[in-house]
């Protein structure tokens, strides 16, 4: 459990994007940043329950293009979702590299050209095949209030790693396959049991 005298917060800011109009607002925890993305009218009280996307950072995906992942589409899609559903929320965790960080996923990024997959690579590195927690996320939920959600995920981990949090629906989130991912979504359904 998260102290919140651990947590800095900054104040709520307007946010327009190409998914629409959304507000934002930062939570710094262990030298971390992440970022709640929500509708101006977000409400954990209103007849429908939030939808909700827990994203990982993936510089690669997000911001550079990767054809390597499905990340940058799975955020897209999600704000998409988010935005036009008129009551949900993105938060954005800094967690690069499934929690192993930049330079160590470049690393895995060489060391699946040379044939590993994404576990093995990590693994080969001295991590687990995925370091992510989810806690800051709890976190941020539970400071708007929020008990119930529905989730857009793949991944069930994602979902068990919830302990304060119901998750009354998963939402899925299927992005087109290439040449690139394909052999990396395999992965993510045969070896981490994602939903794909």
């Amino acid at each position: 459990m998260i102290n919140s005298s651990d947590v800095t917060i900054s104040h709520i800011a307007n946010l327009p994007t190409t998914h629409g109009d959304l507000k934002m607002q930062s939570f710094e925890y262990q030298g971390r940043e992440h970022l709640a993305i929500f509708t101006p009218n977000m409400s954990a009280t209103t007849p429908t329950v939030p939808i909700v996307r827990l994203h990982s950072e993936c510089l690669t995906g997000d911001a550079l293009g990767s054809l390597k992942c499905d990340c940058g589409a799975q955020l897209n899609s999600a704000l998409d979702m988010i935005s036009k559903n008129g009551n949900g929320m993105l938060i954005y965790l800094r967690q690069e590299g499934r929690g192993i960080g930049l330079v160590n996923k470049v690393n895995a990024y060489a060391l699946q050209d040379q044939g590993h997959d994404t576990i093995e690579a990590n693994i080969a590195l001295g991590f687990k095949a995925d370091e992510r927690t989810y806690d800051i996320a709890e976190f941020i939920l539970n400071h708007y209030n929020i008990k119930q959600i529905r989730l857009i995920t793949n991944n069930p981990h994602k979902i068990a790693s919830l302990k304060t949090t119901e998750v009354l629906e998963r939402i899925e989130t299927i992005m087109p396959t290439n040449q690139h991912n394909q052999n990396y979504l395999l992965v993510k359904k045969e070896k981490s049991g994602h939903y794909l």
